[in-house]
């Protein structure tokens, strides 16, 4: 029950229209049908760290603020009210896509990342250009040290073990689980392949006692 109410939530987080005078795209909607009968399966704690390039940050510890000072670019953008507002920083590199992102209820007041987004978009999509350019340097993102696009659906089978959902077009990794301090985290991974390629990564951790 817990983890569908806190699915539930980041779902409202990031359904939530965007503000007309954001001057860059929010993070893409997660599909309304993502976690739907989606067992809590893999038991190996997931989205604990993430890399861009060299640089290292930690789900729910690396603030926004961090990432914007790394990387020298790009511009911290809200929308929302109060729990139901997301914090984000958006970024493009040729047919890359990037948001990390801070939900303003479990982000906290500095915002530290609770949800990284990264898609690669067909070669010929029109290129949006109202994202900070991220320099080379800061390719490729990486999840836990395993998880990048670009990967076949059998290697990240092999990196990560079984989903705990899988389809045609992607697989869902969902870890929920109890810490030694006694809080609860949920934690996932939604991708999306296209020829046997994984084109869209999106993976995310929240605490909660």
């Amino acid at each position: 029950m817990r983890l569908k109410k806190t699915l539930f939530l980041l779902l409202l987080f990031l359904a939530i229209p965007a503000d007309h005078c954001s001057a860059q795209t929010p993070p893409p909607p997660l599909h309304e049908h993502a976690f739907e009968r989606v067992p809590s399966t893999v038991a190996k704690r997931l989205a604990i760290r993430f890399s861009l390039g060299a640089f290292a940050g930690r789900f729910e510890e690396t603030p926004l603020g961090a990432v914007r000072k790394a990387v020298g670019a790009g511009t911290i953008q809200h929308q929302g009210d109060a729990g139901d507002s997301i914090y984000w920083l958006c970024y493009r590199r040729a047919q890359h896509r990037l948001w990390v992102v801070s939900s303003g209820e479990m982000g906290g007041p500095d915002h530290r990342v609770t949800e990284i987004v990264e898609e690669l978009t067909e070669k010929d999509a029109e290129t949006p250009t109202d994202c900070a350019v991220i320099p080379e340097k800061f390719a490729p993102v990486v999840f836990d040290g395993k998880l990048h696009l670009g990967m076949s659906r059998s290697e990240v089978v092999t990196a990560l073990g079984p989903p705990s959902k899988s389809e045609a077009a992607g697989m869902v990794y969902s870890h929920d689980g109890k810490l030694a301090n006694g809080f609860d985290e949920t934690a996932w991974l939604i991708l999306r392949f296209r020829e046997d390629k994984l084109v869209s990564m999106r993976g995310g951790k929240t605490t909660t006692n």
